[in-house]
């Protein structure tokens, strides 16, 4: 199968924070530059695993431009439609565009419930881009959940090149599938991850990627070139790794980052907190990680 530039592997980016809770931005670019380095398809800058629903606008678009900055030939992706009002969600999204960076993401706002109030919704804003837009099934604003047919027609209208898939049941990201045409099916689910890709899903934007980007390259590369016992086996590898940093998240994952070594502290803005029992835990997979050659 031939994949559009839109296809891959889109690595998460986490926000660093200080001890008051400030956005460490130092950490952050070296953090982005450790992220690129690995060459996933696109990174993914302002999104869940960000805590972006903690974050001011203006730090939502200072990290953006910092991503830009460091992440190389890497494209960059933004959330741009977390503003409450209609007439600031379009300025978010004009501002956004500015940051240099190369898509945006829209959020389904919450609306999934009223499906012809999200199709209006989602084209009316894409009206104000020119740049390619990712759908998000963003959890943080439900109900999230966006209907197959709905995608189909948002598929159809040429505004958008694909959608990160949250619903979590085969079931469903086939019904996404079967109506994604041109555009890209990207799984969140980790372990369906090897299952959708077999059913036709042209990519991941998973939470474990903030800290395991080698990884999700490499089964990515794998799928893509055939080797599918290759995949496989990588796939058991990325699910070991989901499950170490599966409590606490996103704490766990900047702890991990941190054993890997990009320094960062595993402050939140959230409620996340890691006992010691998840901090060895963590320790633990890292160093065999490490050992096996996984990470």
């Amino acid at each position: 199968m031939q994949y559009n530039e839109f296809a891959g592997v889109y690595s998460l980016l986490l926000t660093p924070f200080n001890e008051d809770r400030s956005i460490d931005y130092t950490a952050y670019e070296k953090y982005v530059e450790w992220q690129a380095s690995f060459a996933p398809q696109h990174l993914f800058a302002v999104c869940g695993s960000s805590e972006m629903s903690e974050l001011k606008a203006d730090e939502r678009l200072k990290l953006a431009t910092l991503a830009v900055k460091r992440a190389g030939d890497v494209p960059v992706f933004a959330t741009a439609n977390l503003e409450p009002s209609w007439y600031a969600q379009i300025d978010e999204v004009k501002a956004m565009q500015d940051t240099g960076v190369k898509g945006l993401v829209f959020v389904t706002k919450g609306y999934c419930n009223d499906p012809d109030r999200l199709y209006t919704y989602l084209m009316e804003l894409a009206s104000h881009t020119e740049l390619p837009i990712m759908l998000y099934e963003f959890p943080g604003l439900q109900p999230h959940l966006m209907p197959a047919d709905v995608y189909g027609k948002l598929a159809q209208s040429g505004k958008f090149v694909g959608i990160k898939d949250t619903t979590c049941f085969m079931s469903k990201i086939k019904e996404k599938i079967a109506v994604q045409g041109d555009t890209n099916v990207l799984q969140a689910n980790i372990p369906y991850l090897y299952e959708a890709y077999e059913a036709g899903a042209r990519g991941v934007v998973a939470t474990p990627t903030t800290c395991g980007t080698p990884l999700f390259v490499k089964m990515w590369k794998e799928f893509t070139d055939g080797d599918k016992a290759a995949a496989k086996r990588t796939h058991e590898h990325i699910c070991l790794l989901d499950n170490a940093i599966g409590d606490g998240f996103c704490a766990s994952a900047k702890y991990l980052v941190n054993l890997l070594g990009v320094p960062m502290n595993w402050y939140t803005r959230g409620p996340h907190n890691l006992n010691p029992q998840r901090l060895k835990a963590i320790e633990v997979f890292c160093d065999w990680a490490k050992a096996n050659g996984v990470l």
